[in-house]
């Protein structure tokens, strides 16, 4: 695989994880390429690797790499080309009523607090631990990057929760979680709609979303943004409908 050159010139190396049970699709093996040793993924490292599909969970900076499957694909919005739909429109107009802050990386009880809701009525968890409270802090809290939380609230009350990256170019989306209880709001919608309005006023070019995968419900609304772009065979496209991609990835195959 290509690399930027000036990785190999800081030791970074790269090696394969042993396979483990896939979390999007049932049935089958993950394996991942994780840039080792982390501490030295630097800003500018990342800058460029997230640029060839690469992502960020706590400190370690990783891409799927499948042996016998290739359903996640990079996907990211290229902002000054995003098109509001009408639907999306009436989301934010509903919505602008919460309150925007932009945190360092830091606990916060009441962070964690939905955190866990949203992880038991999403993933099904039903208990809290002191091992839960060190994976929320190793997954969100540990970053060698410029790294954000984002708080959405109505007045007091905690509603959605974004974890960010800032790069050179955009804004990567690592996890969001929010209140669930509220159904007739759409926060998840919602928050990748604030991230890029935030874009384009930092004046950067994208929003990364990580893995689109058309098989998973959990993945597969990333290209309800259109137009949006995915990093298919070492290069970004651009794309206007999910039908086009599939249609693509059929030819490549």
């Amino acid at each position: 695989m290509s690399l930027p050159d000036e990785l190999s010139s800081h030791k970074i190396q790269f090696y394969v994880t042993t396979s483990y049970a896939c979390g999007y699709l049932e049935g089958r093996a993950s394996q991942s390429l994780v840039a080792t040793p982390h501490n030295i993924v630097s800003q500018r490292h990342y800058n460029d690797l997230i640029k060839k599909g690469f992502r960020r969970s706590g400190k370690f900076t990783y891409k799927p790499y499948c042996e016998l499957c290739n359903a996640c694909i990079p996907i990211r919005i290229n902002v000054k080309n995003f098109i509001s739909s009408k639907s999306f429109k009436r989301n934010i107009k509903k919505h602008q009523h919460l309150k925007a802050s932009v945190l360092p990386l830091s606990f916060h009880e009441n962070h964690f607090k939905l955190y866990m809701e949203y992880q038991k009525t999403r993933h099904e968890k039903s208990k809290t631990t002191d091992d839960e409270v060190n994976q929320y802090s190793e997954f969100l809290l540990q970053s060698n990057i410029d790294s954000r939380l984002i708080q959405f609230q109505d007045q007091d009350d905690l509603k959605i929760i974004s974890f960010v990256d800032v790069i050179d170019d955009g804004i990567s989306a690592v996890y969001t979680f929010f209140d669930t209880n509220d159904k007739s709001f759409s926060y998840g919608t919602y928050s990748i709609l604030w991230l890029i309005n935030w874009c384009i006023e930092k004046k950067l070019d994208y929003v990364y979303l990580g893995y689109w995968i058309k098989e998973s419900k959990k993945m597969n609304y990333k290209t309800h943004f259109k137009p949006f772009e995915l990093f298919i065979n070492n290069e970004w496209r651009s794309f206007n409908s999910e039908h086009d991609t599939i249609q693509l990835l059929n030819n490549i195959k």
